[in-house]
């Protein structure tokens, strides 16, 4: 592979929002620019945008065609990841076709099962259709663990490649003498506050100690109406986030749709052992598989894995969260990445 490439990623998922999408394709553009690439983003940032049905947080860049093809002629990449399947992502596909530019895409969320939680009249084999179609033409389409590419293949998806998650250690670690002034023991949900992530599974759930929720979404005002016996503490980042983590016991994962759960590695980092249901994501991560044993609990009783998970944080194994979280890194990561994104030949596939 060539020493120095030029990058497009393009990505209709961005900041402000905080996820796991934001924060792989970040870290992903430092860690290829830190390897002498050049890596350029097309995103909604700077865009005429619109908020996203549903789900007003989220704001989509509206036709952003024309100036995308200015941008994507301009810097005439080696390579071009499409992230996502919104408006800048359909730009970008059709761009790509029309100059017979080759291109990797990636699958981030689960759109049919997301669709269905807010739109459930819609048939999910149409969404699927349109999946397949969306993704048909590119040379490589990433998938987060091995779990995921079965299920995709089955779905009659082609060209799929892994491209793993990993942690930043040394951001992700736990604080000592972090505290929240709340009942032991301390049960933390980080993520977005929305229906996909099943987050009323884990908030209705008799637990001793308190339950916090670090994050936003459409659902907060409800559920901290619902709910309030759960502390609420709105979006974190940086240290507040950090320290979020390293003050509580356990953390707790209730969504079933997640293509990862990038949370679940920044959690163990900071020390915390994970209670989780056993589906793709988790199981990936965590699970027996993935020698998490003693770092996670998975359990089809979502309240069974907590109290397990809590006699971890009690009395912790080997390998401790933080020892599990130290094997995954994001540079092992990118270079996957690399390896992916088709701008040579690949002599597996000769012949």
């Amino acid at each position: 592979m060539a020493a120095h490439l030029k990058i497009l990623i393009v990505t209709d998922a961005w900041r402000p929002q905080v996820n796991g999408v934001v924060r792989t394709l970040e870290v992903l553009g430092e860690d290829l620019t830190a390897l002498g690439h050049d890596v350029r983003y097309a995103t909604p940032e700077g865009r005429f945008t619109a908020p996203m049905p549903t789900y007003p947080e989220i704001r989509l860049a509206l036709f952003p065609r024309r100036r995308l093809e200015k941008e994507i002629r301009g810097f005439a990449p080696d390579a071009v990841h499409i992230a996502t399947e919104g408006p800048l992502g359909l730009s970008a596909r059709a761009i790509c076709i029309k100059y017979g530019i080759a291109f990797s895409t990636s699958f981030h969320t689960r759109f049919p099962e997301y669709v269905k939680a807010r739109f459930p009249m819609v048939p999910s084999d149409l969404v699927w259709r349109w999946l397949r179609w969306f993704h048909g033409p590119a040379t490589a389409m990433m998938v987060a663990t091995e779990s995921l590419r079965r299920e995709m293949a089955g779905h009659g998806f082609a060209h799929l490649r892994i491209w793993s998650r990993g942690v930043d250690v040394a951001r992700f670690h736990p604080v000592p003498g972090a505290a929240m002034p709340f009942d032991q023991p301390i049960w933390l949900y980080a993520g977005r506050v929305a229906v996909e992530k099943n987050i009323e599974a884990f908030l209705a759930l008799d637990l001793p100690g308190t339950k916090v929720v670090a994050g936003d979404g459409p659902l907060l005002p409800a559920l901290s109406e619902k709910y309030p016996q759960v502390r609420f503490l709105g979006a974190l980042s940086g240290e507040a986030l950090v320290a979020a983590y390293s003050a509580s016991t356990v953390f707790v994962f209730p969504s079933r749709t997640d293509t990862f759960g990038l949370v679940l590695l920044e959690a163990l980092a900071c020390g915390l052992p994970v209670a989780a249901y056993p589906v793709p994501g988790p199981v990936d991560v965590v699970g027996p598989q993935a020698q998490g044993g003693a770092v996670a609990a998975l359990d089809e009783d979502l309240e069974a894995a907590c109290l397990k998970a809590l006699a971890i944080a009690r009395a912790p194994g080997i390998p401790t969260p933080r020892e599990f979280a130290l094997r995954h890194s994001w540079r092992a990561c990118t270079l996957q990445f690399l390896r992916n994104i088709v701008v040579e030949p690949d002599p597996d596939q000769a012949g």
